[in-house]
């Protein structure tokens, strides 16, 4: 973990309020690990001491790129961003997605921008496999060029039915495990909102699958001292408190209490 003066590289909007942003950090680009995340220091935005987490999207030499939506004041200011501007960013931070395991079949589940956390698990596992995509609408799912490119099969659902099957990502997780899943020895990754990961756990479960979650709580600090991010985990005298930004973000779904996660 280190700070870094990162520079901005590119900046583009790519559909429904989500942007990506790329930038040169050589210290930090080639340490990340597959599902950990960096803390930012947003510019312009002096009166907001906290830093904002954001996964990191893939890594390529000295480059590093997040996804991100304006959802509040921080990447409202971030979206001003452009290229050559300088920002300070704190990383790599957290546990990430172990490696896939080459005597499973890789099986990816990601709500909305969960699939950021999730590319470079796609990109180097050496065995490619199932993607399931889930947003409420079209602007909501991303990047599947990207997924495919890489040899996943993708398939996509939305609640309102814009694009892809109408209905929930659990439900062509379902279907799957009927007409193929059975046939393979699945490992799950998965990140997005709570519900989406208590719903995936509980099939995990259920079905003896291995699976790694990656889970979105609130974070302050990022670093593990703010106790923010907490969530109950399974322990010794039963359960006992875990903070998202040190021992997670991605926990085997063994590990969490879901009866505790709304």
């Amino acid at each position: 973990m280190q700070i870094e003066l990162a520079t901005v590289h590119q900046h583009i909007p790519i559909q429904g309020g989500y942007y990506l942003l790329v930038m040169l950090a050589p210290d930090i680009a080639p340490c990340v690990r597959p599902g950990q995340f960096i803390h930012v220091k947003v510019p312009h935005l002096e009166e907001c001491l906290l830093r904002r987490p954001f996964s990191v999207f893939w890594t390529e030499g000295e480059r590093l790129a997040i996804l991100y939506k304006d959802v509040g004041r921080g990447t409202r200011t971030l979206q001003y961003l452009k290229p050559g501007e300088s920002l300070s960013i704190l990383g790599p931070l957290g546990r990430g997605f172990p490696d896939p395991d080459p005597g499973r079949f890789p099986v990816i589940v990601a709500g909305g921008y969960g699939m950021a956390a999730l590319y470079m698990t796609a990109r180097s596992a050496p065995t490619k496999g199932i993607a399931f995509f889930g947003g409420r609408s079209a602007k909501d799912i991303l990047c599947v060029g990207e997924f495919e490119a890489q040899g996943w099969s993708v398939q996509i659902t939305t609640e309102d039915g814009s694009l892809g099957r109408k209905g929930i990502v659990t439900d062509a997780l379902d279907d799957w495990w009927v007409a193929s899943g059975r046939q393979v020895r699945p490992e799950l990754f998965a990140c997005g909102p709570g519900g989406m990961l208590k719903a995936v756990a509980q099939r995990a479960l259920e079905r003896g699958w291995e699976a790694w979650t990656s889970v979105d709580n609130n974070m302050g600090c990022g670093v593990g001292a703010c106790l923010t991010c907490v969530l109950k985990v399974r322990g010794d005298n039963g359960w006992s408190w875990a903070r998202a930004c040190r021992e997670g973000p991605v926990f085997n779904v063994r590990d969490v209490l879901w009866e505790e996660v709304e």
